[in-house]
This record gives structure tokens, sequence and C-alpha cells, in this order.
């Protein structure tokens, strides 16, 4: 399985994005997908998951209610709207994948990195 995301920029605060995360290959493998992020200086964090299928979705408490992701089943890609976005949320955000062993993401994209001007 592959990862392509995309869809990063500098924003102000209070603005949006919506990042995508084109999945291909083996993508009949994926049991869930997720959005995790790094600030400079930080270590990596977990922001939102949800089952392929689309369902379930979690967030972390800091993106509770701005966040949300979403699945587009014809074109395997997933997305992350993300709203009233703070300085905080400055970071490269990175897709990943798992199948339904375990918990471990075992595919990860590139990265896209967001910037969210005060």
């Amino acid at each position: 399985v592959q990862l392509q995301a995309s869809g990063g920029g500098l924003v102000q605060a209070g603005g949006s994005l919506r990042l995508s995360c084109a999945a291909s290959g083996r993508t009949y493998g994926i049991y869930a997908v997720a959005w995790f992020r790094q600030a400079p200086g930080k270590e990596r964090e977990f922001v939102v998951s949800m089952s392929w299928s689309g369902r379930n979705p979690y967030y972390a408490d800091s993106v509770k209610g701005r966040f949300t992701i979403s699945r587009d089943n014809a074109e395997n890609t997933a997305y992350l709207q993300m709203n009233s976005l703070k300085p905080e949320d400055t970071a490269v955000y990175y897709c990943a994948a798992r199948n339904n062993v375990g918990r471990t993401y075992h595919w990860w994209g590139q990265g896209t990195l967001v910037t969210v001007s005060s």
C-alpha cells in the first residue's frame, strides 16, 4: 500500500484546510486510516482515525469539533477537513493506514506541512 498526502499550506488562524490521503496498491488490505502530526521540536501525536469503511471515527481531544475525517470510496482517498485552525495546529501531517492485525500503522504517507499564522 502506498499513501500520498497532500493539501497542506499556509493559512491564517480561524481558517480552513482540507488534507487528502490517496491510497494505491493493495488497498483491500487496509482496515483503518489515521492522521498524525508532528510539530517542530515535538513528538508525533495522534489526530484522528477511522475504519477504512468510513465508520467509527475517533478524534484527539485537541481537534474534536474542529476536524472531520472522511473517505471517498470510489477514489480510495481519505480526507481531513480542518476548520477553525489555531497556531498550535502547525505541524507536518501524516496519513497512515493499517491492516486488521494489531493496532500498528504499517503504511505511512510522506507528510504535508500545515502552517497556521496568528
